[in-house]
């Protein structure tokens, strides 16, 4: 797992691989989502996306008593790695109330 900060959206990056703990990720997701902070999951392959997937699940479960929901936007990536061009995929988890504004403003734009 590594976290890059992207300074421009504020929006903390998370690399999943398949090797990833779905629970370790997850803990970050929490963690980050209670700081007031949305979070992109970025994963390359089937097995990393699968464990980006269980990682948000459980994230939800950590979440959910403390009455927070959160919700999971999906889309694809271009990217280089290793100077070839791969397709990834990318999980925007935010706060279940954050998806209306963030809504309001690509609707206005």
């Amino acid at each position: 797992m590594h976290v890059a900060n992207d300074q421009k959206a504020e929006i903390s990056c998370l690399k999943v691989s398949s090797k990833s703990s779905p629970a370790s990720v997850a803990g970050a997701i929490a963690g980050m989502i209670k700081d007031g902070s949305p979070v992109e999951i970025q994963s390359v392959g089937a097995g990393a996306v699968n464990q980006a997937v269980k990682a948000i699940a459980i994230s939800r479960g950590f979440l959910s008593p403390v009455g927070i929901e959160i919700v999971c936007i999906p889309s694809f990536a271009d990217i280089v790695i290793d100077g070839e061009y791969r397709t990834a995929i990318r999980f925007t988890v935010e706060p279940k109330d954050a998806s209306k504004t963030t809504q309001a403003l690509n609707v206005s734009v």
